[in-house]
Formats: C-alpha cells, structure tokens, sequence
C-alpha cells in the first residue's frame, strides 16, 4: 500500500483522463487502483484531492456541486461526507 502524495495524484489523474469530459470518479476508485487494503488511504486521497482542487485542476463534489475548502488548514475536515472528483473544465 501507498500513501506517497505523488502516486495518489497520478492515479487521480490517470482515472479522470480516462474518463469523458465532465465525468467523476468516487475516491475509493483511486484507492481500490492503489492498493488491495485499499480503506487506510482514503483520507491520503481526500487531502491529495484538496490539494489538485486548489492547484485548479479538480472540482471535488458533493450532491454533483463544486464545493468550496476553506484555507484555514484543516484539510479533511472540511470533506465529509459522499464526494466525487472531476477535472475542472478549461477556458473555452
């Protein structure tokens, strides 16, 4: 099992690449890609997560709405709940 940041983003990736515009993943999909014991690394994919939605490239969502992360630091706690992940669209 993996908990390396970089893996966790790449696989985050490779599965919304895969995925048609506008599509989500759940994140126990990146989880169950990493590792069989795959329930330890939910939370490293929640806070891997946080980090590409404030780096732009992801909307994490909740009932199929962006949902905003204050910055105040607490990484996870402001991600409770059912939530997915989808590439943030570009520019048109």
């Amino acid at each position: 099992m993996t908990t390396d940041p970089g893996a966790i983003r790449e696989q985050i990736m490779r599965l919304l690449e895969a995925r048609d515009a506008g599509k989500s993943i759940c994140p126990s999909e990146v989880a169950r890609a990493l590792s069989p014991d795959w329930r330890p690394l939910m939370k490293p994919v929640r806070n891997v997560a946080i980090g590409l939605m404030r780096d732009g490239l992801i909307d994490i969502l909740r009932k199929g709405r962006p949902i905003e992360i204050e910055t105040s630091g607490q990484e996870t706690a402001d991600v409770k709940g059912v939530i997915r992940l989808r590439r943030r669209a570009g520019p048109e």
